[in-house]
């Protein structure tokens, strides 16, 4: 099978640089066997969930256990100038993990130990390998829980990298809101800490919001303290199914503007649902779906649920089915979770271009329908899923990666599809971060000088451009 494309921008950012056989000794002297050249292993680090083309593999692999390590990693490569790339699980979707400008990866999944849970001052400090429902495992004896949850298992360095989100941000918040403090190895291997455990602080620059969301470019996450939260005494889940994408989105809206504390809305097409419904064996409805989840005590979301349910009503929702067992609320956002694994079933051997647009509330309506109206004359077999409680909605373009022109296809209604979004008082992405995909897409959204001033940014802190160069924008 042919590699697909890549995208005619990625040219001046592939820019490979020498990695001397002295760096990869010195590397081979201070890790030993957690220091790996076997091409398997580089090729396994050198791609992630998006649908580029690998470039060539990271020249060697290092599995780092401690900060010390990352340290010690970093260090080397300040002194021999080499790229170094941070990797978690791999699931990034914007062509994060891509060495493209060579290099080593810092592979941190070994740094996975809860370090402190302090259940009084609602907080948890992590080494950055740990992931999302591990830390919610250690932490259930508490009563309280970590709620970003961006559907992968993904590790709280990754998630923190990328400013994450997902399903339940529309109550929570993201990585941005939650994340107190950091430890980052920079990129000279010195090892500075961020923010405290305080709920909140005065003191000089806002340094953790700096490394939140600087996708591995800045340094090296090597400690994340995060926010708790208690657990809600009640849960409930539904799900509703409407005639038209217009009417749900139309419902959501008005729950959003009254108030209502829900927890989560997940949209999700009649595409989508027949996929889902194939690869879980579910028989949801194939409709246009919401699937919602309500917390907090038994008489509040049962207020809640009744809300939702009347405004439901009045634009024509209908079969609300309630999922009020953890087994059965686990089944169904499981369900929702693997949506993009039921899509790439549905076509075997196909790639999925996903596209990742935030935009108010108030204009979610007019920038969905007309996206959706654009992918359909298409042709093109997509998936639609979407956070719309914030706004936030994904189109997967399904392509055969053999056919050059299905990713043009593509990648024109995804230009399309962002530069609707940004005339709409939107962003180019609300939680997979730039990576390489939408460099272009930066410079319109926040113009010329801001992206001029991450620049001057990024080379304070990286003289010598060595953190995850070729990422988020061009030097």
């Amino acid at each position: 099978m042919n590699a697909p494309s890549r995208p005619a921008h990625l040219a001046p950012v592939i820019q490979a640089r020498d990695v001397p056989q002295a760096f990869l000794d010195a590397l081979k002297t201070r890790f030993g066997a957690n220091c790996s050249t076997v091409l398997v292993v580089r090729e396994q680090h050198g791609r992630d969930e998006s649908a580029f083309a690998p470039v060539t593999p990271p020249s060697a692999v290092v599995f780092a256990e401690s900060t010390q390590d990352v340290s010690d990693a970093v260090a080397l490569a300040s002194q021999y100038k080499v790229p170094v790339i941070p990797f978690g699980v791999g699931s990034s979707l914007e062509g994060h993990l891509l060495a493209v400008q060579g290099g080593i990866s810092l592979d941190l999944t070994r740094m996975n130990k809860v370090l402190s849970i302090n259940a009084e001052d609602l907080t948890v400090t992590v080494q950055p390998g740990v992931t999302r429902k591990q830390v919610n495992e250690e932490i259930k004896s508490t009563g309280l829980f970590f709620p970003i949850d961006p559907g992968a298992d993904a590790t709280l360095g990754g998630m923190s990298a990328t400013r994450a989100s997902g399903t339940n941000a529309v109550r929570y918040g993201t990585m941005r809101e939650n994340v107190l403090a950091l430890e980052v190895v920079t990129a000279c291997g010195e090892v500075i800490r961020t923010g405290t455990r305080a709920k909140k602080s005065s003191a000089g620059y806002d340094l953790t919001r700096l490394f939140v969301g600087s996708e591995g470019t800045l340094g090296v996450i090597t400690e994340v303290t995060v926010r708790l939260y208690p657990l809600p005494e009640a849960i409930s889940a539904a799900t509703c199914s409407f005639p038209s994408i217009a009417a749900a989105v139309q419902t959501v809206i008005q729950v959003i503007q009254m108030g209502v504390p829900i927890a989560r809305v997940e949209l999700i097409d009649h595409n989508t649902v027949r996929m889902v419904n194939k690869h879980a064996k579910l028989s949801l409805r194939e409709e246009p779906m919401l699937l919602m989840e309500f917390h907090g005590s038994p008489a509040g979301v049962q207020e809640q649920a009744q809300t939702v349910q009347e405004i439901a009503n009045e634009h024509g929702g209908n079969a609300f089915e309630w999922a009020t067992t953890p087994e059965e609320r686990t089944r169904l956002w499981a369900a929702r979770h693997n949506a993009y694994f039921s899509a790439l079933q549905s076509r075997p051997g196909c790639r999925a271009i996903s596209t990742d647009t935030c935009v108010p509330i108030s204009k979610l309506a007019d920038c969905l329908l007309d996206s959706i109206a654009e992918t359909d004359a298409s042709g093109l077999p997509y998936f639609l899923v979407g956070h719309v409680g914030d706004g936030n909605f994904h189109f997967g373009y399904l392509i055969n990666p053999e056919e050059p022109r299905e990713r043009e296809v593509a990648e024109d209604l995804n230009h399309k599809l962002v530069s609707r979004a940004l005339r709409l008082g939107g962003t180019c992405t609300g939680e997979h971060g730039i990576g390489l995909h939408k460099i272009d897409f930066l410079v319109t959204e926040a113009g010329e000088g801001a992206v001029n001033m991450m620049r001057t940014i990024k080379k304070a802190l990286d003289p010598l451009n060595i953190m995850n160069p070729g990422k988020i924008f061009t030097l």
